[in-house]
């Protein structure tokens, strides 16, 4: 058979975060990646491969959704194994969800070590916000990325990716050229508001970090 030509990079991205934060709704926003999805039942895993045009050629995030075992408990090493690059979600609208993050950081760097991670909160799009933009930190102390997104309106969906995709391929000017055919919008982000947490997350950014209590 003749060679086919050669394969997009290909990186398996691992999506944590406790039940509910809208981690299966925000893989299922791109349309081919959910379309070409592939089920590992020994782990209870759906793999969605979300493929990004860059100005480098194509990449494709192979990102491993949990499909709701998180529910009981810890997620087993087989689904973080080989893991190159995260993505850990909270919920904006439920506190808890970013008080178990640093558990989630943990268990993942555990087996993963040194891969770049971002985080995400979710759910940007719900008036009431309950984690401030003042109250997210996590990302400074382990040197992630954050973001506010809104799955079900496709608000920053792209935004996780490009920032991994650069990390991984060691280029910052690495760019989305063409953008991946995504869910229609279910709802509507208020674009002044989001102005309005895009400014306090960046104020937020240049404040000292509060002394370390928790890491003991």
């Amino acid at each position: 058979m003749a060679e086919p030509t050669p394969a997009a990079p290909t990186f398996k991205l691992v999506l944590v975060g406790d039940g509910g934060t809208g981690k299966t709704t925000f893989v299922k926003r791109h349309l081919t990646g959910e379309f070409e999805k592939k089920y590992i039942a020994t782990l209870g895993v759906e793999v969605h491969p979300l493929a990004f045009t860059t100005n480098f050629g194509q990449i494709i995030f192979n990102t491993w959704d949990t499909a709701g075992q998180e529910k009981f408990g810890g997620l087993r090493d087989g689904y973080y194994i080989n893991g190159q690059c995260g993505i850990i979600m909270f919920d904006l609208t439920s506190r808890i969800t970013y008080k178990n993050v640093p558990n989630w950081h943990r268990d993942l760097v555990r087996v993963c070590e040194n891969i770049p991670i971002v985080l995400c909160g979710n759910k940007v799009d719900i008036k009431e916000r309950k984690v401030k933009p003042k109250a997210i930190d996590f990302h400074r102390k382990k040197s992630l990325q954050y973001y506010d997104i809104s799955a079900k309106s496709n608000y920053n969906f792209e935004k996780p990716f490009l920032w991994l995709a650069r990390k991984l391929a060691g280029h910052q000017d690495l760019e989305f050229v063409a953008s991946p055919a995504l869910a229609p919008a279910e709802v509507q982000v208020d674009v002044g508001l989001m102005a309005q947490y895009n400014e306090e997350l960046s104020s937020a950014a240049q404040m000292p970090l509060p002394e370390e209590d928790d890491d003991l």
